[in-house]
């Protein structure tokens, strides 16, 4: 018997798993994943690909003071990493409201319901 076997419920290993891929609610649960994601995706590296842009051809406004020392492309750069956190928060928040109540449901129904 394999590693992979000895950890898997005999009930998940006597899945079709092309019919579970096939079913409505895992298409549903595929398409609130990928409508959450590509578009956010997209939107990180269009902002991502503007910095680069900015820091390779605007030299004089990326080099903008604002307070001090600090210019405009520090902000920028620092804005960078804030985004990820945001994103990463949206993510979470998206995926405790609409992914993980599908999937349970999926897991459970799998498992023959069992929590």
């Amino acid at each position: 018997m394999s590693t992979s076997e000895q950890h898997t419920p005999a009930e998940a290993r006597d899945h079709n798993w092309v019919d579970v891929q096939d079913s409505p609610d895992f298409r549903e649960l595929r398409r609130r994943l990928r409508s959450f994601v590509f578009p956010m995706a997209g939107l990180f590296l269009a902002w991502y690909l503007l910095y680069v842009l900015l820091a390779d051809y605007a030299h004089g406004f990326m080099s903008t003071k604002v307070v001090g020392n600090i210019n405009v492309g520090l902000i920028l750069g620092l804005l960078q990493f804030v985004s990820t956190f945001v994103i990463t928060t949206l993510y979470v928040r998206h995926a405790n409201k609409k992914l993980d109540p599908m999937a349970e449901k999926l897991r459970n129904e799998l498992e023959g319901g069992r929590a």
